[in-house]
């Protein structure tokens, strides 16, 4: 008979991470607390516009990476699920707005026809000024009462930072208006997605971490590691609305190259491009390794970011 007692057993916490079953459940969450937050009360029209890109689908990367931050810094889902709501509203409103006619006039998001093109130019501006007002109102009201209230006002502080003319404004001013202009130099690129794409990826992550009670100094790692993230991010976009169908994306492919718009690709190639992606996805995960194992989760959505087809 063979004695079993002295097997090497693999710990259920060292099994491998299941990404896909972890962004499920927490997507389940996020969608489940969307639908929650917004109810339809008179005047019906705006509850509905806001809904309707609201809870369009979308792979909830921002939210679930607020959570996974707010986790490992030794938090919890319900402390964080408050701001977390509240940046995918504010990402949800300025989709609503680039996709308008004066912007970049698309007529398809996450594969339904974008808000304007179903409730009007006019409703769907309302609709994005609704959710950005109530980003801030949530984060306010909903977060428990176990955070203490200096640490609320610093994430409404960063949201707004993260959303204004210091962060996503500017970044989509210079991105107007360096459209057509073949000279636009890697300096500018970097300015335009460090400020429109990965300024809000930027506060996702913090927001997450001073609910939990990070200290100055981790801050500071996940700030990095959230902005070598957010411009990957950037960069697999750029490769995808070169590389997929309209299908793939769930919005017009091709628009940048339409739009004469200067990207990673243009300027690098896809090839170089990846690889680029890949550096910033590694030096991301280098941020989080003071963590140890509670960093699995971060890991795993920074290589997520550069493995996706959509």
């Amino acid at each position: 008979m063979v004695a079993t007692d002295n097997v090497q057993k693999t710990p259920p916490e060292e099994a491998t991470f299941n990404l896909a079953a972890y962004l499920k459940e927490r997507q389940k969450l996020c969608d489940t607390a969307l639908d929650q937050a917004i109810p339809i009360i008179y005047p019906e029209k705006i509850y509905e516009a806001m809904r309707y890109s609201l809870l369009a689908g979308g792979k909830r990367v921002r939210p679930i990476l607020c959570l996974a931050t707010c986790e490992m810094m030794g938090g919890t889902i319900e402390m964080a699920m408050p701001t977390a709501c509240a940046v995918e509203m504010i990402h949800t409103m300025s989709l609503i707005h680039d996709d308008l006619p004066a912007m970049d006039n698309d007529d398809y998001r996450r594969g339904k026809l974008t808000n304007h093109k179903v409730y009007g130019e006019d409703v769907a501006i309302l609709a994005g000024d609704g959710l950005l007002a109530l980003a801030f109102e949530f984060v306010a009201i909903e977060t428990p009462q176990n955070v203490p209230r200096e640490l609320v006002l610093q994430v409404i502080a960063r949201l707004g930072r993260a959303l204004g003319a210091a962060g996503l404004v500017g970044g989509q001013v210079v991105d107007l208006e360096s459209e057509g202009k073949p000279d636009i130099s890697l300096e500018t690129l970097n300015f335009i997605h460090k400020h429109k794409t990965a300024a809000l990826l930027e506060a996702c992550v913090v927001c997450g971490g001073i609910i939990a009670g990070a200290s100055p100094e981790d801050v500071q790692r996940l700030t990095r590691y959230a902005q070598n993230i957010g411009l990957a991010f950037q960069i697999i976009d750029d490769i995808l609305d070169v590389t997929s169908t309209q299908e793939q994306l769930g919005k017009t492919a091709g628009k940048d190259q339409k739009a004469q718009k200067v990207t990673y690709p243009s300027l690098w190639g896809l090839e170089e491009s990846r690889l680029k992606a890949q550096e910033l996805v590694k030096a991301a995960c280098v941020e989080l390794e003071p963590f140890g194992d509670k960093a699995k989760q971060l890991q795993a959505i920074a290589h997520f970011i550069t493995s996706r087809n959509n």
